[in-house]
């Protein structure tokens, strides 16, 4: 129940949901009360947010300070493990593999498989639970995903039951006990998961993946016209900045760099 409503919290409070419930107060002050200049600050703030937050300079200047904190695995230190959290998914057998993979998964599983390739005899460690209604755990569609291409099973294993980042943090705490691994999650994601993982005494060498804050050459238009990719930039931006802040409620806190 806890895990449920935490979910429901963070999500109504991510960008759009929080705007839309903000407009739409001051939709419903605007319509039914006399207090219309609280009506027209809220809807005039909430429409300039949206504004802000789906535009590319401030999208991914609020993501790119979080993605940065550790650089892409280029060959060393060696591992013995990789292990690639959960995310995102469905399962749908009709479809290729990879396309059940949703968001930030698939070049979680990707950059695994690279890392993987490159740590010779090595052993994929896949994370996470079923999802509500889901036969099939985002462990088991990872590793099979990664079957598909080219992995064999024998150098892959599933841990299916952890539901966050943190219980995902015991689980491979039990498996492999303090033996160095590579850590593959997103880049925005990393920072936190270090945390966790550090606390449960492991030593995970960080591998982030999926970095989508973009400093390269864009056109002019598309930093200038708002999208709704760059709100999900944004959405990634607050999705982690909770995060940090759930675990600092939690009495979970600390760099990782300095432990």
């Amino acid at each position: 129940m806890l895990f449920f409503l935490k979910k429901m919290i963070g999500g109504l409070l991510l960008p759009l949901p929080f705007l839309l419930i903000v407009i739409g107060v001051a939709i419903l002050l605007l319509w039914f009360t006399r207090w219309q200049r609280t009506a027209k600050t809220l809807l005039t703030a909430g429409w300039l947010a949206l504004l802000l937050l789906s535009l590319q300079p401030v999208a991914d200047g609020l993501l790119k300070p979080i993605e940065d904190r550790y650089p892409t695995w280029q060959g060393e230190p060696k591992a013995q493990y990789i292990v690639i959290l959960g995310g995102g998914y469905t399962w749908n057998p009709q479809w290729a593999p990879s396309s059940n993979l949703i968001n930030n998964s698939l070049p979680r599983v990707t950059e695994g498989i690279r890392l993987w390739q490159a740590n010779p005899g090595s052993k994929l460690i896949f994370t996470g639970a079923r999802a509500i209604g889901n036969p099939v755990s985002t462990a088991e569609v990872g590793a099979r995903v990664a079957e598909s291409l080219g992995v064999p099973r024998d150098a892959i294993v599933t841990l299916d039951t952890p539901k966050d980042t943190e219980e995902e943090a015991a689980a491979v705490a039990k498996m492999i006990g303090d033996t160095p691994f590579l850590l593959v999650t997103s880049a925005s994601h990393l920072p936190r998961a270090m945390i966790f993982f550090q606390r449960q005494g492991l030593k995970p060498l960080p591998a982030p993946a999926n970095q989508i804050a973009i400093t390269s050459p864009l056109n002019p238009w598309e930093r200038a016209i708002p999208s709704p990719l760059w709100l999900m930039h944004s959405d990634r931006a607050s999705y982690e900045t909770l995060g940090r802040v759930w675990q600092w409620l939690k009495g979970i806190s600390g760099d990782p760099g300095d432990q």
